[in-house]
């Protein structure tokens, strides 16, 4: 079943996130994940985000993940970002087929 990161990203230092972003989207195309949503912060509509950026990465299950995160190439990356980029980080699971039902 497809799992999905949910990441916030503040970027404290263009030059860090520019030096950041390519090795990241490298490792993730590598571990088989996809952007599905990458760029500036949505629209509020509810809330506050505090963030500079928003991306929704979606992987082949959560397997996929914790390897792309565990990998040499995205602790690369996490290196590298390290002080200049801010980064929460979700990882979900997705719904099944028959979707999502609340508890009765």
């Amino acid at each position: 079943m497809p799992a999905y990161v949910i990441v916030n990203v503040d970027v404290l230092d263009e030059e860090a996130g520019l030096a950041y972003a390519p090795v990241a989207q490298r490792s993730i195309l590598e571990h088989g994940g996809r952007y599905l949503v990458a760029g500036a912060t949505p629209q509020a509509v509810e809330g506050v985000w505090d963030s500079s950026r928003f991306v929704v990465l979606e992987f082949p299950d959560m397997d996929r993940i914790r390897e792309w995160y565990d990998s040499p190439e995205y602790r690369r990356a996490r290196e590298i970002r390290e002080g200049g980029v801010r980064v929460a980080m979700l990882f979900a699971e997705g719904a099944p087929p028959e979707g999502f039902s609340l508890p009765a």
